[in-house]
């Protein structure tokens, strides 16, 4: 009861706060009283809980928040039997580090991560903060640690706001390094730095612009793409046709944030409409509701989105006065 309700029942009170129903706690039983859809979402919530505190994890309060938004499943999956539990997406632990476990969030999330395992080619599609990149290098450190992959190559397109590798100072590492930012972060948190220093050096960990992955062959290795949607189709044509033996691809973008040249189109958006089908290639695609960095997040994208929307019907609509 205590790993449930969580260290003085913060994790009791946080779920209290979300489900409309009244709950009540004897010893060790929790009674349930309101509505039917809000006391089946507050029974998923708390079977979710004690899940997982039995697998051994330590829920807290945003895990309680991961668990009811995910009770809110459309009933038609759930009388079809393909809800995904709870439990069973959080306690998918790809990795643990310095104490810190690494898994999927969501649904959809989950989906991901076990598209990647799957297939050899995987597309990850959605707005920020949805974990794309995140769960991609930790299954590919994964992966490395488990002998799976001799090495981990990283690379993405070289636009940024109209700047270009040469305008910036340095040997070619100095010049892509604030383009590999995000995937620097998330690899800090996964392998130690001198650790990951040693990787750079032995080129087991090798971080590239797209432009040098032409005319290569990527044997026994994990692939990331990042920010694909700035790859034109040529360059999106060229990055798959790397694939080699014993290999893995993920490729991550968003196609609300495209920043090349007007008039060009996306190789990600592209590749989904060419590959849709093909064995050995997987796509998922992220929402809003996998976003799972702030909630603010949340609000920044749905107030874009918004005016997007509202703007694209403004362009669609009829003009009265034109002839």
């Amino acid at each position: 009861m205590f790993e449930v309700f969580g260290e003085r029942d913060s994790v009791l009170r946080r779920v209290e706060e979300l489900v409309g129903c009244e709950v009540i706690v004897r010893d060790n039983e929790v009674m349930l009283r309101g509505e039917k859809s809000a006391v089946v979402r507050a029974e998923a919530v708390f079977e979710g809980l004690l899940g997982l505190a039995e697998r051994g994890h330590h829920p807290d309060r945003e895990t309680a928040e991961r668990l009811y938004r995910m009770s809110g499943a459309d009933d038609s999956d759930r009388e079809a039997g393909e809800r995904t539990k709870g439990q069973e997406v959080l306690s998918d632990v790809i990795l643990t580090y310095r104490g810190k476990r690494v898994s999927p969030k969501t649904r959809n999330q989950k989906h991901y991560t076990d598209a990647i395992r799957k297939s050899q080619v995987t597309f990850g599609v959605g707005p920020a903060g949805t974990g794309k990149t995140y769960l991609a290098v930790a299954l590919a450190v994964d992966a490395l640690n488990r002998g799976e992959v001799n090495r981990i190559i990283l690379t993405r397109p070289a636009v940024e706001a109209g700047e270009s590798l040469g305008f910036l100072p340095g040997d070619m590492m100095a010049k892509v390094d604030p383009y590999f930012r995000p995937l620097y972060d998330a690899l800090y948190e996964m392998i130690d730095p001198a650790k990951f220093q040693s990787h750079l050096e032995r080129g087991i960990v090798e971080i590239a612009p797209l432009a040098f992955m032409r005319g290569r062959t990527l044997n026994d290795a994990f692939i990331i793409l990042d920010e694909a949607q700035n790859t034109t189709p040529q360059q999106m044509k060229m990055f798959l046709t790397r694939l080699g033996f014993g290999s893995k691809m993920v490729i991550t973008g968003d196609l609300t944030q495209v920043d090349l040249p007007s008039g060009r189109s996306s190789g990600l958006s592209d590749a989904g409409r060419i590959l849709d089908g093909v064995e050995g290639v997987s796509f998922v695609g992220m929402k809003r509701d996998d976003i799972v960095r702030s909630d603010l997040v949340m609000r920044i994208v749905d107030a874009y989105e918004a005016v997007e929307s509202t703007s694209d019907k403004q362009q669609d609509a009829p003009n009265p006065g034109k002839r």
